[in-house]
C-alpha cells in the first residue's frame, strides 16, 4: 500500500466528523492525497473497530486539544502546509474554536476551505440538527421514493450522507484547479440539501416535461412501470428489469418466454399493473441464479440480479474489474473512478484516533522529540 493518483501531492486536513465529511476525505485519500484527520484529543476507538471502518481508511489520525489554544495552534499550523482543511461542523463552531475560514486564511492565503453540514451556512435552519433523513425530505427527494400507497422509503444514507461526500470532493477538486491559476483559497459551502437537490436535476426536468408527476409509486422510475422494476423469484430472492427503451423492453419480455404483442401496450400507464402481474408471475417461475445464467449473457436486456453486500463481491463483473478489494481481512469498495495513468489506491488501513500524532507532526511541521513531549505535557495533544 502507499499513496498514489491524480491529487499525489495534495495535503488535506480533516476534522473529524460523520458520515459525509469522512466519506468525502476518503474520495480524496482514495486518489492520493495526503489526508490527515484530527481527532479530539480523549476519542477513543478500540484498534480491531478502527481497523474496519472503511470510511476511514487512506488517511493518518493526531489527537488535538482543540478547546485548548496550545491545541488550536497545532491545527493551525498544520493548516499552514495543508492544501485544504474540512471543517465537518455547523456554522460558528469552528470560529469559536479560533479554526473559522478566516483565522486560517490569515496563516494560508492558499487553503481551500470545504465547510460540510446538512442545511449550509446561511438560511433560518443552518444552525439546526440533522441527518440525511431530514436533507433529502427537506430536499425534495424522499416524497418520491416508495411505492404507491406506502409512505416514504429512506434509501439507506445513500443520498443526503454519501451524495454530500461526493459533493464536497468534486467541490475541493474543483477549487484546487482554480486555485492552481489563480494562488488564492477560497471557502466552499457544502451543504447537503444542497446536494439532493442537484441529485434531483433530471426529475424536475422530467416533471416540467410531464413525463413524472408527484404521485408516488405511479410513475417509471419509482416502481410505478412494470418495465422498472424489482421481482421476486422462486427462491424468495430479487431480480431487477429497467427495459425502458421499448427495444429493450420487447427484447426482455421475450427472453422470459412471453409474446410481446400478447401484452398490453407498453406505455399505456393504465395496464401497468396487469402488465406487472404477469411479469411477476413469470419471474416467481424461476430461482435469482436461474435467471442470471439465462438472461445475463443477453447485452441488451437491462437485467440484474439483486445482490447483498456480502453477495455483491463475488459476481463475476466485479471480480474481473476488482470492484471490491480486501485490505488486511475487511472487504470494501476499491478506490473509484479509474485513472489510466495515475491510478488511486487504498495508501493505508482505518487508523484509530491519534494514532499517528508523532509521525504527522514530524512529517508536516518539523517537530522534534523535545517539542512532543513539550505539546504532550501541555494537554495539546492525546
Amino acid at each position: 500500500m502507499g499513496s498514489q493518483g491524480p491529487l499525489l501531492g495534495v495535503k488535506v486536513l480533516e476534522l473529524a466528523g460523520m458520515g459525509p465529511a469522512p466519506y468525502g476525505c476518503m474520495l480524496l485519500a482514495d486518489l492520493g492525497a495526503d489526508v490527515v484527520r484530527v481527532d479530539r484529543h480523549d476519542a477513543r476507538m478500540p484498534p480491531e473497530q478502527a481497523a474496519r471502518d472503511v470510511v476511514s481508511r487512506g488517511r493518518r489520525s493526531i489527537g488535538v486539544d482543540m478547546k485548548s489554544p496550545e491545541g488550536a495552534e497545532v491545527v493551525l499550523r498544520l493548516a499552514e502546509r495543508a492544501d485544504v482543511l474540512v471543517d465537518p461542523y455547523r456554522p460558528g463552531v469552528a470560529e469559536r474554536l479560533g479554526l473559522g475560514p478566516q483565522a486560517c486564511a490569515k496563516r494560508n492565503p492558499r487553503l481551500v476551505y470545504a465547510r460540510m453540514t446538512g442545511f449550509g451556512q446561511s438560511g433560518p435552519l443552518a444552525a439546526n440538527a440533522g441527518h440525511d433523513i431530514n436533507y433529502i425530505a427537506l430536499g425534495g427527494a424522499l416524497a418520491h421514493i416508495g411505492r404507491a400507497g406506502e409512505p416514504p422509503v429512506p434509501p439507506l444514507n445513500l443520498v443526503g450522507d454519501m451524495g454530500g461526500g461526493m459533493l464536497l470532493a468534486y467541490g475541493v477538486a474543483c477549487a484546487l484547479f482554480e486555485a492552481r491559476g489563480s494562488g488564492r483559497g477560497q471557502e466552499i459551502d457544502v451543504a447537503m440539501i444542497d446536494g439532493v437537490a442537484s441529485l434531483m436535476s433530471m426529475m424536475y426536468g422530467f416533471a416540467a416535461q410531464g413525463i413524472v408527476t408527484e404521485e408516488r409509486g405511479a410513475n417509471v422510475f419509482d416502481t410505478g412501470s412494470h418495465f422498472y422494476e424489482v421481482y421476486e423469484c422462486a427462491d424468495g430472492e430479487y431480480v431487477s428489469v429497467g427495459a425502458i427503451e421499448p427495444g429493450f423492453y420487447r427484447k426482455l419480455v421475450t427472453a422470459i418466454g412471453l409474446d410481446p404483442d400478447s401484452l398490453p401496450r407498453r406505455g399505456d400507464r393504465r395496464s401497468w399493473p396487469e402488465s406487472k402481474r404477469t411479469l411477476a408471475a413469470v419471474f416467481r417461475t424461476r430461482t435469482r441464479a436461474q435467471w442470471s445464467a439465462l438472461l445475463e449473457p443477453h447485452p441488451d436486456l437491462c437485467f440484474a440480479p439483486v445482490l447483498s453486500m456480502s453477495q455483491a463481491p463475488s459476481h463475476p463483473h466485479h471480480r474481473e474489474r476488482g470492484t471490491f478489494i480486501e485490505v488486511e481481512g475487511v472487504t470494501q469498495p476499491a478506490p473509484a473512478p479509474r485513472f489510466s495513468r495515475t491510478p488511486g489506491a487504498v495508501a493505508r488501513p482505518p487508523a484509530a484516533p491519534g494514532r499517528h500524532a508523532d509521525e504527522v507532526l514530524t512529517d508536516w511541521l518539523d517537530v522534534d522529540a523535545q517539542e512532543l513531549r513539550d505539546l504532550r505535557e501541555r494537554g495539546a495533544l492525546g
